[in-house]
């Protein structure tokens, strides 16, 4: 096979929406994206991480996955973001205006609203 250019795809979006996440990054990798995806499932499946952490281990350990998140946002072309019923968290707008910022093209699950400011 030839030296084949895959797109690179940070997926972005509440982990609340693990099925749909699991869903999107089947999807993408079929139509010949390299996706990148969340660590952990924080909010659906694997609060065994949070359950012994104090507080200040906690709110490190928030902070690293957020500042993760956005390097793995500087590996992609672009990022899909999980809106499902276009729920949209603190988070994952940082992350989307942080993307933006970069200039990359941000595609949604779901359609999108912007939020008038």
């Amino acid at each position: 096979m030839e030296n084949t250019k895959y797109p690179v795809v940070t997926l972005c979006g509440s982990t609340r929406f693990k099925n749909e996440f699991m869903e999107a990054q089947k999807k993408l990798t079929l139509d010949g994206y390299i996706v990148i995806s969340v660590g952990l499932f924080g909010h659906s499946g694997d609060e065994e991480v949070w359950e012994n952490m104090d507080e200040g281990t906690l709110t490190k350990t928030k902070e690293m996955l957020d500042d993760m998140h956005k390097r793995k946002i500087d590996m992609a072309d672009e990022i899909f973001v999980i809106n499902v019923g276009d729920y949209i968290g603190d988070n994952t707008k940082s992350e989307i205006a942080y993307a933006k910022a970069q200039g990359m093209k941000v595609r949604y699950l779901e359609p999108h609203h912007e939020e008038e400011n």
